[in-house]
């Protein structure tokens, strides 16, 4: 299966890219071909242009082949922070620039005169990693859980994929060493079963 991973980080040394590393490792070992983003080492550039809201306008060539790429892919990884209860602001250019309107998703319209949207994802799987430096319990009775929302419904669903794993590790500022190595096992056990198929 050709899986894109999709990394929003900017320290290399970070356990996002650990993660990283360990599901395309984990992927590649199973047969699959994984294919690695980092945004912040890649220089994505987020920001979506007025030129590019005309849908009948070719799209940037360094935008198109990750748009070629993501349309083509058979499933799909994301691993970010959660910051502010969202992705970073690459990855949300990432999303807005990529899964674009007539490639990961249209709008039919029904009896109503409604846009109904339908997706065009060819992925019938996608896996969410998030960090967090907050205890779970606080962040869930303090926000409830946006990110499951905005990757699950708004995205995901959206684009036609509709199997979604997401996990949270957290708190990574002070997990140990142990943690840290039982959570890279879990990611690769997650990415294994999701893609599995």
């Amino acid at each position: 299966m050709n899986i894109s991973i999709i990394l929003a980080h900017p320290n290399p040394e970070s356990f996002n890219h650990a993660i990283a590393r360990t599901v395309a490792e984990a992927l590649r070992k199973n047969g699959h071909n994984p294919k690695l983003h980092d945004l912040y080492a890649e220089k994505f550039d987020p920001l979506f242009t007025k030129g590019e809201l005309d849908t009948t306008l070719p799209v940037p060539k360094d935008i198109d082949s990750q748009c070629r790429e993501i349309v083509n892919a058979d499933g799909v990884v994301i691993i970010h922070p959660n910051w502010w209860g969202q992705p970073p602001a690459i990855l949300k250019g990432w999303v807005d620039r990529v899964l674009r309107m007539g490639l990961a998703y249209r709008f039919d319209t029904n009896d109503k005169g409604e846009g109904v949207p339908v997706g065009l994802l060819r992925a019938k799987s996608a896996v969410v990693f998030n960090t967090a430096n907050t205890p779970p319990d606080r962040e869930l009775a303090a926000f409830g859980d946006p990110l499951e929302t905005l990757w699950k419904r708004c995205i995901f669903d959206l684009c036609g994929v509709k199997k979604v794993y997401r996990e949270t590790f957290s708190m990574v500022i002070i997990s140990t060493p142990e943690q840290r190595a039982g959570w890279l096992r879990r990611a690769e056990e997650i990415v294994l079963k999701a893609f599995d198929q």
